[in-house]
């Protein structure tokens, strides 16, 4: 050690600080990572970036050494290939405040002077020498060929290749794969709290409340979605404004972050929520208030939530963005059921969009949307929760996948599941999909309960969805939800028409009352049977073609009357002359009636 290192050495052992390492020889122009105090050809660099350089140009310092402070200690750690779309990143890592951060930068973002980098860094709290900032985009670019190469993903949830499951803030079950995040968006997934807290806090007053399990259940289920096959879709909790919907929201939305946050809103556009289940995949999306969302849109919504696929877009240059893709359940809320408030626009409503967000009645139970309050009023009850619900969260989702994780043996869920499954009995395969739903809720709750994370007893959390299941069973039939509407539709349009746009086909003149005729009706057995034309069973059944009108109709054995071969009836009309009708019998359009 030359005479010159040994009083610096010295001088850092007298003033208290550890001494520095050595570099003996060092090539420029580069950029060098120091962590602490750097002893570099005889002189002392202090912690930090550095760019080692050459005086270029014209002058008597041409060719002059200079040394750049440009920010603290900033690592390039590995090359990063995002799973979704193919690209290319880097994975940087430096310090703030003692915690380490950790940012996928996307190469792409170096292009140009590296503003969009730069951007990024400053947010997360890089202290960077602002007049020597352009030396960080170069400093970054020039790490090439790096041997550790890591899988990235731009949304939460399992990661097929890794098998891990990635969270913004941590990776459960892989170190090889990282969560890529632009930093801008929310801090869904967030803790407070201990998972004991959360038991007896939230969890323990959930029992003899079916709303209650359902939801929490709903919440943890998510991650089994792709264990069993089972598709997305959502249950919609319906009952009266203050009923306590919102407060089984936010016990839900309590399994994976603060409800503050986490949960969403109806308030939003078709692009609004595929970016909002693509944030969640894997978890569960809660959507408050239905009646904020747009009426003429909303089945629309409730299609893209179950079916996991957003809409293509294009670029200026006509090349198609990458869509965005999820596996979600959703836990939606709403004084109107889904059908209802699409009603409001005009709309007829569609069965395959009743189906993929069923109602679950939690307006009317015992105490509204409760069935048991622990010996509480219902306002205390509600207010207890509700502020456990802000210091308990956050901690229970991570939790239950850790444990689905160590699950070597993958048939397990499928086992499980089909036990939970017998117990749901359904006839038409339409409610046999529904109950798939209800059946991994209550798989999630049952297999939740066998790791000890929550604290029921072993069949809660099936029975309630079984419970509910049957409820929902009961108010809409075990049939074919599009013969229910189109049964439903003629009801309706018999009770709104009967006397104003039918007349009595006996009568011997016609009935110049009449305005924009429906048909006639026949009086047999003091009972009317009404003869439909061509043009007003189509009205009726707003929404479906006449040959599937026709078929509900014989399915049900709605008609009443027909000449032999034909599906209609032809009559003498008033006045003379005659014609064809659908003779209809109303008391055959009560949908559970006919399936008997």
């Amino acid at each position: 050690m030359s005479d010159k290192k040994r009083e610096q050495q010295s001088h850092l052992a007298l003033v208290g600080q550890p001494t520095a390492p050595e570099i003996d020889t060092l090539e420029r122009p580069s950029y060098a990572v120091y962590e602490g105090q750097t002893l570099v050809d005889g002189k002392l660099f202090k912690a930090g970036t550095w760019f080692h350089g050459i005086k270029q140009g014209q002058g008597d310092d041409i060719g002059q050494p200079f040394d750049l402070w440009v920010c603290a200690p900033l690592h390039v750690d590995a090359e990063t290939v995002n799973s979704d779309d193919g690209s290319v990143g880097r994975l940087l890592h430096f310090k703030h405040r003692g915690r380490v951060v950790e940012y996928v930068m996307p190469m792409e973002a170096l292009a140009g002077k590296g503003e969009e980098v730069l951007k990024a860094l400053f947010r997360q709290g890089l202290k960077v020498e602002y007049h020597q900032r352009r030396y960080v985009p170069a400093y970054i670019a020039s790490h090439h060929d790096l041997k550790r190469v890591l899988a990235t993903t731009t949304k939460p949830g399992w990661h097929d290749a890794s098998g891990a499951f990635v969270l913004p803030s941590k990776i459960l079950g892989g170190q090889d794969v990282r969560f890529q995040d632009s930093g801008k968006g929310a801090h869904l997934f967030s803790e407070r709290g201990t998972l004991e807290s959360w038991q007896s806090e939230l969890a323990y007053y959930c029992q003899g409340n079916p709303v209650l399990i359902l939801s929490v259940c709903c919440a943890l289920a998510g991650p089994l979605l792709s264990k069993v096959g089972v598709n997305g879709g959502g249950v919609h909790l319906v009952g009266d404004s203050s009923s306590g919907k919102s407060l089984a929201q936010a016990i839900a939305a309590s399994v994976w972050g603060d409800p503050s946050r986490f949960a969403a809103s109806w308030d939003m556009s078709r692009g609004g929520i595929e970016i909002e289940a693509s944030s969640r995949n894997d978890t569960v999306l809660i959507l408050d208030e239905i009646k904020r969302a747009d009426p003429k849109r909303v089945q629309e919504m409730a299609y893209a939530i179950a079916n996991g696929t957003g809409k293509g877009t294009m670029t200026r240059e006509r090349e198609g963005r990458p869509k965005l893709y999820w596996r979600v359940l959703a836990l939606s809320s709403g004084e109107r059921s889904l059908s209802e408030h699409a009603a409001i626009s005009g709309n007829a409503a569609h069965a395959g969009a009743e189906l993929r967000m069923v109602d679950v009645n939690a307006g009317t139970r015992t105490y509204r949307a409760f069935d048991d309050v622990h010996g509480m009023d219902g306002a205390t009850f509600h207010r207890k929760l509700t502020t456990a619900t802000a210091h308990h969260f956050g901690v229970v989702g991570p939790a239950f996948v850790e444990r689905l994780i160590k699950e070597t043996d993958p048939d397990v869920f499928y086992q499980r599941f089909a036990e939970v499954r017998a117990g749901f009995n359904s006839d038409g395969p339409q409610a046999g999909r529904v109950a798939d739903r209800f059946a991994i809720i209550g798989l999630a709750g049952e297999l939740a309960t066998t790791y000890g994370i929550l604290p029921w007893e072993e069949g809660t959390a099936a029975n309630a969805s079984r419970q509910l299941f049957r409820e929902w069973v009961a108010s809409v039939g075990d049939g074919n939800a599009e013969d229910r509407q189109i049964l439903s539709a003629l009801s309706d349009f018999i009770a709104m028409h009967g006397d104003s746009r039918f007349s009595n086909i006996a009568a011997e003149l016609p009935n110049a009352g009449i305005k924009h005729r429906a048909g006639y009706y026949e009086i047999e057995d003091r009972k009317r049977l009404y003869l439909f034309n061509r043009a007003s069973l189509t009205e009726a059944a707003a929404g479906y073609g006449r040959d599937r009108v026709i078929r509900t109709l014989e399915t049900y054995n709605v008609l009443a009357k027909t000449d032999s071969g034909r599906r209609q009836k032809n009559y003498r009309l008033p006045g003379g002359g005659s014609t064809r009708f659908f003779v209809i019998d109303p008391d055959k359009l009560d949908g559970e009636r006919g399936g008997e």
